[in-house]
């Protein structure tokens, strides 16, 4: 699959390959209940299946998982009317930074999109 057929989210993360964007397209509650258990034992949160829903990151009209809602990073490309922090002038900002720490698929979906800009 080619980059400009994945859903990216601002960060850079792929939406499209995200266990709950993944579970809600496809209305599946199994799906959605092991999505909701590895997150919860992973990130040592309590999710239940129900919490599980998302249009994706970019979406501004649909459903949102909790923590896009919060997000800085989304907050800040949504402010700034970017497709993705690829294409903001300030790229790569102090909060991709930190992010691309914990996530560096993320840069490296965005350095690709950057080069083809």
């Amino acid at each position: 699959m080619k980059i400009a057929e994945k859903m990216i989210s601002i960060c850079g993360l792929v939406c499209s390959e995200c266990g709950a964007f993944i579970a809600t397209q496809a209305n599946d509650d199994k799906k959605k209940k092991e999505v909701a258990d590895l997150w919860a034992k992973s990130y040592h949160v309590d999710l239940k299946p129900e919490d599980i829903n998302c249009d994706g990151c970019t979406s501004t009209t649909g459903i949102v998982f909790s923590y896009p809602r919060v997000c800085e990073i989304r907050a800040c490309g949504l402010k700034k009317q970017v497709k993705n922090c690829a294409h903001c002038p300030e790229y790569a900002c102090e909060k991709l930074a930190k992010f691309f720490e914990m996530a560096p698929l993320a840069k490296t979906t965005l350095e690709e999109i950057r080069k083809s800009l």
